[in-house]
């Protein structure tokens, strides 16, 4: 019988099915689920007011609330990686053709300027296509998550009742960053995104980290061995979804689960690596992007941002 609870937010993938079904529990601790539809709310509510023991988390909110002294640190288990050359759109046939003609327009984004989505895929078009994100005017569609931060000058909100697809499809906004793919008067910026998404990772190692998860200090001081009893479950939890995955046998697969077969298909390598050193290549670059676009005053060491005791933890 599991002692401690601890009240937990986290979405139900393929990987993390044992731990929601509790066959797969943190030895001595139990989990006890609280379902938030619209996960990005459990975001706000747990760097806002802490109001879960042990959270999912969007990447770069963690790495701004931490900055601003969210008593929460994450462990290296990273539950959702996506490719993001897709993020970008533009109006079908607009005449936008090209990322370097975003210089001197404003470019839409969905919710806050910080979105884990928003970072990765302007360091894309910053890395990979040599634009300036400084002479662009980024135009979040809501507020950032950790009330303490505030964006660079750059950074202008839209009002609030406009659709974003709707203003980007109407030419009024150059472009698009996180817009639900397939709507309508709508294309990738990025031609073929998939593809050069997938080249990417085959030839620079992109393979961009979104969620991780976080627990709340208190906690990790009173139970030394939380964070390492954490990280073994989820990875336990995580073991089990590959070998399935490997042997077809995920039915109904989830555009998670096709990527994964994917990433694991092309590389023959684990698609959700834990632990900081089969990721620190994607950590590090995360920080310097959130460096580089204002989110983050100064560079933070990977081990700095995880707890100590799942420094050495792979798996």
């Amino acid at each position: 019988m599991a002692g401690s609870r601890l009240t937990t937010v986290i979405r139900t993938q393929g990987h993390t099915a044992a731990l929601k079904d509790g066959s797969i529990t943190p030895r001595g601790f139990g989990l006890d689920f609280i379902e938030v539809p619209v996960l990005v709310q459990a975001f706000r509510r747990m760097v806002r007011s802490l109001e879960f023991d042990v959270s999912e988390m969007a990447f770069t909110t963690y790495l701004c609330a931490k900055a601003q002294g969210v008593a929460m640190t994450a462990l290296p288990v990273f539950l959702v990686r996506q490719l993001h050359h897709g993020a970008i759109v533009t109006a079908a046939g607009g005449g936008i053709s090209s990322p370097g003609e975003l210089a001197g327009r404003t470019v839409g984004v969905n919710r806050g300027y910080t979105v884990t989505t928003g970072v990765w895929a302007r360091g894309i078009l910053q890395d990979e296509h040599g634009l300036d994100l400084s002479q662009v005017t980024w135009a979040p569609t809501g507020d950032e998550h950790v009330t303490g931060y505030r964006p660079p000058p750059n950074v202008a909100p839209l009002p609030p009742g406009g659709d974003l697809a709707d203003l980007v499809a109407s030419g009024e906004l150059a472009a698009g960053v996180g817009i639900t793919a397939g709507r309508p008067g709508l294309a990738p910026l990025i031609p073929d995104p998939a593809a050069a998404g997938f080249a990417a990772l085959h030839e620079r190692g992109l393979y961009p980290i979104n969620h991780l998860l976080v627990v709340r200090d208190e906690l990790l001081a009173a139970h030394p061995d939380l964070a390492a009893e954490l990280f073994g479950a989820f990875a336990a939890a995580k073991r089990g979804y590959l070998d399935r995955l490997r042997r077809g046998e995920v039915t109904d697969p989830s555009p998670a689960d096709l990527l994964y077969r994917q990433v694991l298909d092309k590389t023959g390598a684990d698609p959700l690596p834990y632990g900081i050193e089969p990721n620190r290549a994607m950590i590090e670059l995360l920080v310097r992007h959130a460096v580089r676009q204002r989110i983050l005053g100064v560079t933070v060491p990977a081990e700095a941002l995880f707890h100590p005791g799942t420094s050495d933890l792979t798996g």
